[in-house]
């Protein structure tokens, strides 16, 4: 058996957490890390691959602790550490679907976390038609200079959630705030990409450590149809 400790670090999913975010993790990576250890010659790797490959995360996340505890490499230990979890992402994404965004500070608080982001994410934020939140998206990931996403990219999750509106977020880790030229002409591709899809774009917001940038308060972008 390979222990997680014997593994490179850059393959080891606690240090690939920590160095990449869990963006950069497959699930059975992030289920081994509540696992924490192994058991009779199995790394707590193989076993949450082999608890994923047969069991969907789907209804795994349904299971009661009790019927967790006794797949082969649990017990009631881990069984309790994957039940909490998952709870704590059900009560978090119960109240975040009840969020209503009206402001571009609204949207800044839910994209917030980005700031600490190494490298460039570039992330969707879905409402309905009553400004709630549907769920947010991270289109994709960029070098610490660059972030290049395209509108199929950003407006294929809003056909497919029946999104009315949408802000955009990136992240810049230098800590400058100010659109680069290819922001500005994404700004400009989305928006017109929205009205012709009749999905509007309320705003594209860079966030920074310690603030933001908004394009609709810059009167940059029309932020309404």
């Amino acid at each position: 058996m390979t222990k997680i400790k014997d593994l490179p670090k850059f393959k080891r999913p606690r240090e690939k957490l920590f160095e990449k975010g869990t963006d950069a993790l497959k699930d059975y990576e992030l289920l081994a890390i509540l696992l924490r250890t192994g058991y009779r010659g199995k790394s707590a790797i193989e076993i949450a691959k082999r608890i994923i490959d047969n069991t969907s995360l789907n209804k795994l996340i349904k299971m009661s602790p009790q019927k967790i505890s006794k797949i082969k490499g649990v017990g009631k230990s881990r069984a309790a550490t994957i039940t909490a979890a998952f709870s704590l992402f059900g009560k978090f994404n119960t109240d975040k679907n009840n969020l209503t965004v009206t402001s571009s500070g609204d949207a800044v608080k839910i994209v917030q976390y980005l700031a600490t982001k190494k490298k460039e994410h570039f992330v969707g934020i879905y409402l309905d038609g009553r400004d709630q939140l549907i769920n947010t998206k991270i289109i994709s990931v960029g070098t610490l200079t660059e972030n290049l996403v395209h509108p199929r990219e950003v407006f294929l999750p809003a056909i497919i959630q029946h999104a009315a509106s949408l802000y955009v977020a990136h992240n810049h880790p230098s800590g400058d705030p100010e659109p680069s030229e290819y922001d500005l002409l994404i700004t400009k591709r989305l928006e017109k990409s929205g009205k012709i899809l009749g999905i509007n774009l309320v705003d594209h917001l860079i966030i920074a450590k310690d603030k933001y940038f908004s394009f609709k308060e810059k009167g940059l972008i029309n932020g309404d149809f």
